[in-house]
């Protein structure tokens, strides 16, 4: 009796990428192949890291082996593990009704470009069969669940059926590819020998080919026998060798074979002085399932108190979700004894190095280590840390070469960033790294240590500024003293720079200082300091009405040393939040507002005693304190520096409003004429006709 069939819809992504892959055309299909090699792989560990603590799992099938068997005759591919297996609730969500996170990426990635090879780094591996079969059996048996197959000619759905007509495969999978008519070569024995070379070699388990071969056999040539003969007596004939090798026959006979494809022993257990750029390259392909060679690798042992082996590489790119939530912490793979425990003990690297991929082999980590265990594990902290300084030295080698460092730099300097906030130990170190423009850069950026070595003699501090671009700090008033005095300021311009600088309180002895907050010191002699304390006295008065109309907007209003061309900039408190951070701060979606209450920065007007707008605003003060003109350009002023300081109008039609009476003025509109005039705030009058008129000519 046949096994009742259930039939199942693909979800719609998943429906997508297969008909992508089934109707466009990539020349480098061979990646199939790889794609399920590394799934059974990853099958087999799963399975070996259970027996660990239960051996019973194994009686199913003791042996852990991956099978290629071609049927050339059929046009079938046979990829047979001794994994673990998929129970029936596995075959419907795994391969099929529960898209992957990677699944849209991938499909992005494709449409913009990539390479169909990138398949297996978003988790979509298996999908890469229906670039050479029409048809996909997939029979898997789990140690909890029947035997059960899979079965789908894309084609928007898949069937499932309790298996009663193969022979029981005791635990595994079995994967059956029909193949297209056209992709009959990889059922050639050496066509899937070159591909288990190239890309496959370095699998941590057998990878077995069934192979035909043609043996031929020496038979001896029997004689028909009659009935009659066989009652006649034997007569027993010397016979000479002539005649004796007449007798027998050579047959031709088809024998099966299983030859291991990788023999090769574990990369990480040989001397680094033997392996090959190209053997490196190879291994990190099949580990990583990058198309793409690393840009570094780091060979090495540690031995004395504990003994480990390991491969560390650093990618070309950074993954497509280095910083989503949901994403493995690491990329590291940890083996005991050569034997594989796991792929995502996040104990062993800290995130900031998420991207770093590789391997660790212990001698002296436990087998059966549980994840709880390893948490409290002293061994696998002398691992990290070492693991950790291994790396920063590889990151001092790619320095070296001004090109290579650039792409390293392009793609991971979010993660330095990210270590200067979150490893204290070796901030010293990351910040080495580090590499910003300035406003003596150009076009090259330069490392804090470059900068100290420009810096002029009387300069004690390193002077930055951030923002949200280049663009916009390169025009910022606060620079206008700084470049004045011949100091160099760095831009940081990338959010995560906020809080690297938070932690990164100092470089090499000196402190770094924020252009746009309290403090600021410009090293200034005598006389400039002296005429500093005159300006204050003299613009006192000033100084006190401009605070008077502003209340609470601002915690006080100073004269300043750092501004040359505006008349007014908005500092912040040296301990709040930067212009910059509070834009950040608000863009935040689950941002906590209590937060922004008392983080929120306190700001100070600091104004130019020597700017004709400064100059004409003191002596309208002097003349008239309650000049009704006063207060509007006051506000004026203030909502000015508010945009020139980096923050955002707390009342964009208020400020529009302003502007539009300062048209009108300039353009001699009377308020009555204007038919558009929408009322003015009670707070703020309008600008005096004719008298106002000429006092913002003599301004500008």
């Amino acid at each position: 009796m046949a096994a009742e069939q259930e039939t199942f819809a693909f979800q719609a992504e998943i429906s997508q990428l297969m008909s992508l892959i089934i109707n466009t055309f990539y020349s480098n299909k061979e990646i199939f192949l790889r794609e399920l090699i590394s799934n059974a792989s990853d099958a087999i560990d799963k399975i070996r890291y259970e027996s660990l603590t239960d051996p019973s799992k194994l009686d199913s099938e003791k042996e852990l082996f991956i099978r290629l068997t071609p049927d050339v005759e059929n046009k079938i591919l046979e990829i047979r593990d001794s994994g673990i297996g998929m129970t029936k609730t596995d075959l419907v969500n795994n391969l099929g009704t529960i898209a992957k996170s990677g699944t849209k990426s991938f499909m992005e990635a494709l449409s913009a470009g990539a390479d169909i090879s990138m398949i297996g780094q978003f988790g979509v591996g298996f999908y890469s069969a229906y670039l050479v079969a029409d048809k996909v059996q997939v029979i898997t048996k789990h140690n909890d669940d029947e035997q059960y197959i899979w079965e789908s000619a894309a084609g928007g759905s898949f069937t499932i059926t309790l298996d009663t007509q193969n022979e029981p495969i005791g635990r595994g999978t079995v994967i059956r590819l029909f193949m297209k008519e056209d992709q009959t070569e990889f059922l050639e024995e050496k066509k899937i020998k070159d591909i288990v070379k190239k890309h496959s070699e370095f699998i941590g388990y057998p990878i077995q080919l069934v192979v035909t071969k043609e043996v031929e056999k020496e038979v001896e040539e029997e004689e028909e026998k009659t009935e009659e003969d066989a009652d006649k007596p034997k007569i027993e004939e010397i016979e000479d060798d002539e005649d004796k090798d007449k007798k027998k026959k050579k047959v031709k006979e088809i024998k099966k074979e299983t030859e291991e494809l990788n023999k090769t022993k574990p990369l990480w257990t040989r001397n680094p002085e033997d392996i090959t750029n190209e053997e490196y390259a190879s291994f990190y392909k099949s580990l990583t399932n990058d198309w793409e060679d690393h840009l570094a690798v780091k060979h090495f042992s540690v031995e004395g108190q504990l003994e480990f082996r390991a491969i560390l590489y650093i990618p070309k790119r950074a993954p497509f979700d280095m910083f989503e939530q949901k994403k493995k912490r690491n990329n590291i793979k940890l083996y005991v004894r050569r034997v594989f425990i796991m792929d995502d003990c996040e104990d062993l690297i800290p995130e900031w190095l998420s991207f770093v991929k590789g391997i660790v082999d212990s001698e002296d980590l436990p087998l059966n280590i549980s994840r709880e265990m390893l948490q409290q594990n002293k061994i696998l902290k002398v691992i990290r840390k070492n693991l950790v300084k291994k790396v920063l030295e590889m990151f001092a080698e790619i320095a070296e070469d001004k090109e290579n460092f650039n792409k390293f730099y392009e793609a991971f300097s979010k993660n330095l960033k990210l270590g200067i906030h979150e490893d204290s130990t070796n901030r010293n170190k990351i910040a080495d790294l580090l590499r910003y423009h300035s406003t003596k850069s150009g076009e090259e950026a330069t490392s804090l240590k470059d900068y100290i070595t420009r810096m002029p003699e009387k300069q004690k501090s390193i002077f930055y500024i951030t923002g949200e671009s280049r663009q916009a700090v390169e025009n910022s008033p606060f620079l206008e003293g700084v470049k004045k005095k011949g100091f160099e300021v760095l831009y940081m311009v990338d959010p995560i720079d906020e809080y690297a600088v938070q932690q990164l309180k100092e470089y090499d002895g000196k402190k770094l200082m924020s252009v746009t907050k309290e403090g600021l010191e410009l090293e200034d002699d005598e006389d400039e300091k002296k005429q500093l304390e005159e300006q204050k006295a003299a613009y006192e008065d000033l100084t006190k009405e401009i605070k008077n109309i502003l209340g609470d907007k601002i915690e006080k209003v100073t004269i300043s040393n750092r501004i040359l061309n505006s008349p007014c900039v908005l500092v912040t408190g040296q301990y709040g939040w930067s212009a910059n951070m509070e834009r950040i701060m608000k863009a935040q979606a689950l941002r906590d507002s209590s937060m922004s209450s008392y983080m929120a920065s306190k700001k100070t007007m600091e104004i130019n005693p020597n700017h004709a707008i400064v100059k004409a605003l003191k002596e309208k003060v002097a003349a008239d304190k309650n000049d009704k003109t006063v207060k509007d350009l006051t506000y004026l002023l203030y909502e000015t520096s508010l945009l020139s300081s980096g923050f955002s109008l707390e009342d964009p039609s208020g400020f529009a409003g302003r502007i539009h009476r300062m048209i009108k003025l300039g353009l001699s509109i009377d308020e009555e004429e204007s038919s558009a005039v929408t009322d003015t705030p009670d707070d703020l009058p309008p600008l005096e006709d004719a008298e106002a008129s000429t006092q913002m000519e003599e301004v500008d």
